[in-house]
């Protein structure tokens, strides 16, 4: 068996690390998935605590237009 993530967990986590190239992977999973397809909801739930805790709220705000349509 092959143990792969969701997207939804794949964005937390390059959202999270916060690198260009992570922000670059993360428009190629948008289009790749579909915009309507992703649970933004969820990723929201999971990384708010994490950019807390990194005291690095930008992020959140970074993210926020990507699930626009």
């Amino acid at each position: 068996m092959i143990r792969v993530c969701s997207a939804e967990d794949l964005i937390v986590m390059k959202a999270f690390a916060d690198r260009e190239i992570d922000w670059h992977d993360i428009r190629g999973i948008v289009v790749r998935q579909g915009i309507e397809k992703i649970d933004w909801q969820l990723i929201q739930k999971e990384l708010q605590p994490l950019c807390e805790a990194k005291e690095n709220l930008e992020i959140m705000d970074r993210l926020d237009p990507m699930c626009r349509k």
